[in-house]
């Protein structure tokens, strides 16, 4: 059996783990796209210390680069799939479109975005006309500790379907993500499943990821420290969710019953998480504000909902990746021609 190829793009933690549990089902070759930690596996191999494989040394994919392959000029077969797990952040170039152009191949490579966030796939589905386009809504787990060292705490967990695009027949999306489930969970040891409402899946978790996110990285909070306050869970977390809800409402998508109970009682008490972007923001790292909080207020806005918490959240987020734009050297905090504020 000829076994699929898969380009995966952004191999840090989730992106290595999904690497290692490709290739260990047999039926996928990685090629893995690497960077900043591309000479350390290179040299040394990919350590894994991992919840569900266990203490793996000098590991490697089939293949490591470290950019992204043109496969038009030919000497690279094409790739089946393509794999994108990086942190998504539309409002920097080069975007997620930018990146993995080189490496499609109409009619033959599909796309499947390990992201979080809301409305990720519309660029694709312009960019790429045909093309199916994959939704994977991870919970995996996993941190890159150093430079190929990977430490993956929570197991592989997935729920995988297909994004609408018009251009692509449903049946043909859904079959292209079944397939991709097939090849990544053969045997059916891993909690990767396909899920036809995944839509419905990515709206449950912008819940969270659209409140405690933000607010934990305006407030520099963990999420137990939200709740032990009361306050910020009653007047931020509460009213983001249900503005969520009501949008995702708006767009056909019932959320559960217990939907403010189950995003507010996630975490548990004895831990001090805090949210991916307030630990990018600790770090001066750019955050996924666009897909996380913008792009729900934007599904508001179009639906006439009203979301006034998201609205102020998202403006203070605006403001404090300017400052991390600014830091970066990104955008100069200068008047341009046309500011009124000058």
């Amino acid at each position: 059996m000829t076994k699929a190829r898969v380009l995966i793009v952004g191999t840090g933690g989730i992106g290595t783990v999904s690497a290692y549990s490709l290739e260990q089902g047999g039926q996928a070759e990685v090629t893995a796209v690497m960077r900043s930690n591309y000479e350390a596996a290179l040299q040394n191999g990919i350590d894994l210390d991992s919840v569900q494989y266990g203490q793996v040394k000098a590991w490697k994919p089939t293949a490591i680069v470290n950019a992204v392959p043109d496969v038009s000029k030919g000497n690279i077969a094409p790739f089946d799939f393509i794999l994108v797990t990086t942190k998504n952040i539309p409002d920097v170039p080069p975007t997620v479109a930018d990146i993995i152009a080189p490496a499609v191949t109409p009619g033959k490579t599909a796309i499947v975005l390990s992201q979080n966030g809301i409305n990720i796939e519309k660029p694709l589905v312009a960019r790429f006309p045909g093309t199916p386009i994959i939704s994977s809504v991870a919970y995996t787990g996993a941190t890159e500790t150093a430079p190929a060292k990977i430490y993956h705490d929570d197991e592989d967990c997935q729920k995988i379907g297909a994004f609408a695009s018009p251009s692509v027949p449903a049946d043909v999306a859904a079959e292209a993500a079944q397939r991709y489930v097939q090849i990544y969970n053969p045997h059916g040891k891993l909690d990767v499943i396909y899920e036809p409402e995944v839509d419905r899946i990515r709206w449950r978790k912008i819940a969270y990821n659209g409140s405690m996110n933000p607010i934990s990285s305006m407030l520099r909070m963990d999420v137990v420290q939200m709740r032990m306050s009361r306050h910020v869970i009653d007047d931020l977390i509460v009213p983001i969710v249900l503005e969520v809800r009501a949008t995702a409402e708006a767009n056909g998508i019932v959320l559960q019953p217990d939907l403010i109970h189950a995003v507010i009682h996630q975490d548990p008490v004895d831990t001090g998480f805090k949210p991916s972007m307030c630990q990018d923001y600790e770090k001066g790292n750019l955050m996924e504000i666009e897909n996380l909080v913008g792009e729900p207020l934007r599904e508001a806005e179009k639906a006439n909902v009203p979301a006034p918490t998201l609205r102020i959240v998202y403006g203070i987020m605006k403001g404090l990746q300017a400052r991390v734009k600014a830091e970066k050297g990104i955008w100069k905090p200068v008047f341009e021609p046309g500011n009124p504020y000058e």
